[in-house]
Order: structure tokens, then C-alpha cells, then sequence
């Protein structure tokens, strides 16, 4: 679903006159993306397909000016994982392995190719669903003087949204890129997720957009 010129327009808003954004790419990685050792897989079209989207949206966000932070899951161990009581009761078959994911050293850690370009910032050792818990991502996005965080990665019903909330409960703007998040966990959970952060957490865009609205402050500058 494409932003309303409505949508469009708050979302200029939200940054404010001076106020910097930042696109936060969460967990766009090999554990995840990449068929050959995703131990937590989105569907391999369905992986392929958005990094189709995301890859050219990332280039294009940044020659607009953006600053594009990856954040990405690392464990210890695998008592890390299961030191969570829904992790290990409720495994669904999407998260079969999920004891073997994304530990140190293992290659799920890698971005995607094509994904991370020189300038981009690199946030590890994420560990649950928010981005923001138990890593410095609030301290690096305060250090750049970001006031609006724009979400692209994958779970759009996991990670993103809670991202999200974490977001709007540390006073950040936030704008999903409806284009640049999927989620293994199906369409309706992709759809709800969605739905969830335009009723009570901010807007929902798409990169192309945000892209052209951004790149055109620079103009004007």
C-alpha cells in the first residue's frame, strides 16, 4: 500500500525543520535472507523479492541523504535463546532451528551482499525482538541527532514492530517502509503489523517517497 499524500505530508512533519532521519535496516542478514544457511528463513522468493526492493531503495535513500544504520541479531550461545520461555515452548516451524540462529561466529551474522555500502553504521548484538534492547542503537542514533528513525528489515510482526514501539517510547518519529519489510511469518501478520503502527505508532511509507521528499530538502538547501 502506497503512502497518502496525507502520510506524505505528516511524515515531512515529523522530522522537523533541521531535524535529522536515519533508515534503521534490522536483521537483513544471511540468517534470514539467505537460503543456503538461514537457520530462522524467510521464504526464499519471498527473501529474494524484497532484496530486489531493498537493495535499490537502500542506494536510493542514501543518495538522498540518509544515513542507514544495520542492526543485527548475535548470540553467545544457545542459552541465550533459550533463556526465553517463548522461544522455547512455542517453536513454530519457521523457528524450528531457532536454538542454532544467528550465533557468533556463524555466517547468518553477514548482511546481505549488496545491502551494506561504506558510510552505513553497524549496530550487533541484538538479541530480542526490539532493536533498541541491550545494544547502543539509542546512543548512535542520539550521537547523529536523529530524531526520526525510518524501519526497513524483517520481522515485519517481530522485530519491526517492536522496534517501532521501543521507538516511539524513546521520543523518535518512526516510519515504516512498507516496501523494505516482510516478514516469514505470513501476509496477515505482515498486514496487521502494518496496521498496528499506523493506529497508535506513526506512519507507514515507502521508500521511493521518502527517497524523492528527502532528496528534495537537499535541493532546496
Amino acid at each position: 500500500m502506497h503512502a497518502t499524500p496525507a502520510t506524505k505530508a505528516s511524515t515531512k512533519a515529523s522530522t522537523g525543520t533541521g531535524a535529522k532521519a536515519a533508515v534503521v535496516a534490522v536483521d537483513l542478514h544471511r540468517g534470514h535472507l539467505d537460503p543456503a544457511v538461514a537457520t530462522m528463513p524467510v521464504p526464499p522468493d519471498q527473501g529474494a523479492a524484497l532484496l530486489e526492493r531493498v537493495i535499490p531503495a537502500f542506494k536510493a535513500l542514501r543518495a538522498a541523504g540518509l544515513p542507514i544504520v544495520h542492526v543485527v541479531t548475535e548470540y553467545r550461545d544457545a542459552g541465550e535463546i533459550r533463556s526465553n520461555p517463548f522461544w522455547v515452548s512455542r517453536q513454530s516451524p519457521a523457528r524450528a532451528r531457532a536454538m542454532e540462529h544467528n550465533l557468533a561466529g556463524s555466517p547468518g551474522l553477514e548482511i546481505m551482499p549488496g545491502l551494506f555500502a561504506e558510510g552505513d553504521r553497524m549496530v550487533t548484538g541484538k538479541k530480542r525482538y526490539s532493536a533498541f534492547l541491550h545494544t547502543d542503537l539509542e546512543f548512535m542514533l542520539h550521537s547523529m541527532g536523529v530524531k526520526t528513525v525510518f524501519l526497513a528489515g524483517v520481522n515485519t510482526n517481530s522485530c519491526i514492530l517492536s522496534t517501532a514501539f521501543e521507538a516511539v517510547n524513546r521520543d523518535f518519529a518512526v516510519v515504516v517502509l512498507e516496501d523494505c519489510v516482510d516478514t516469514m511469518d505470513g501476509a496477515e501478520a505482515h498486514a496487521h503489523a502494518l496496521e498496528m503502527v499506523r493506529l497508535c505508532l506513526g506512519e507507514v511509507s515507502d521508500s521511493g517517497r521518502v527517497a524523492r521528499d528527502f532528496a528534495g530538502r537537499e535541493r532546496a538547501s
